[in-house]
């Protein structure tokens, strides 16, 4: 380190650095450096990207918003359905004829080739209503435990909502057909 001395010209203090340079200590450093000095609060000037663009550095909320989406598009293919649940009811369905006779009742082979597959696609919907229920709700509750000062964007929220909104209904219908209280199987008498 080097020792402060006081210039013979006059009262300003100099540091003599090692190898015999001199810096003046009397003036204030420039708040406006942007040389890639560092600044009072201990952070460079130039090197900060943040500082340099002129934009806060911080979550973007792209994954708020991606999650907002997946919400809304899970919540209507769950009232659509899907090819998932349409695979799963035709298996259920081939399970039933191959598993019932020929000589059976009407009503056992109603039950058996067509009500399992409704229930299977049932069971599908809700499967996916619930999985939209769930980010949706997911979605609109991080803000909460992240960062508390920057606000969630508008869209996200109303497309959360949406998907929040899409597999409560998803949910309802699922749980009607799969227990034949809405186009319940027809009876056999």
């Amino acid at each position: 380190m080097g020792t402060k001395t006081v210039d013979e010209t006059g009262p300003e203090a100099s540091e003599v650095k090692p190898g015999g340079e001199t810096e003046d200590l009397t003036q204030a450093p420039d708040a406006d450096d942007t040389t890639g000095g560092e600044d009072a609060a201990g952070t460079t000037g130039a090197g900060d990207a943040a500082g340099a663009t002129g934009q806060e550095a911080g979550p973007t909320g792209v994954g708020q918003g991606a999650g907002a989406v997946v919400s809304a598009a899970l919540g209507v293919v769950s009232l659509t359905g899907s090819w998932v649940g349409t695979v799963a009811s035709a298996r259920e369905t081939l399970i039933g004829q191959l598993g019932t006779a020929s000589n059976a009742s009407v009503a056992k082979q109603i039950k058996e080739v067509y009500g399992d597959a409704w229930q299977t696609t049932a069971l599908w919907g809700g499967l996916f209503a619930l999985a939209a229920l769930l980010v949706g709700v997911v979605v609109l509750a991080r803000p909460a435990f992240g960062a508390p000062g920057k606000p969630q964007a508008p869209w996200i929220k109303s497309v959360a909502w949406a998907g929040v909104s899409l597999g409560v209904i998803g949910l309802l219908l699922a749980v009607l057909k799969y227990t034949d209280v809405l186009l319940g199987l027809p009876s056999a008498s």
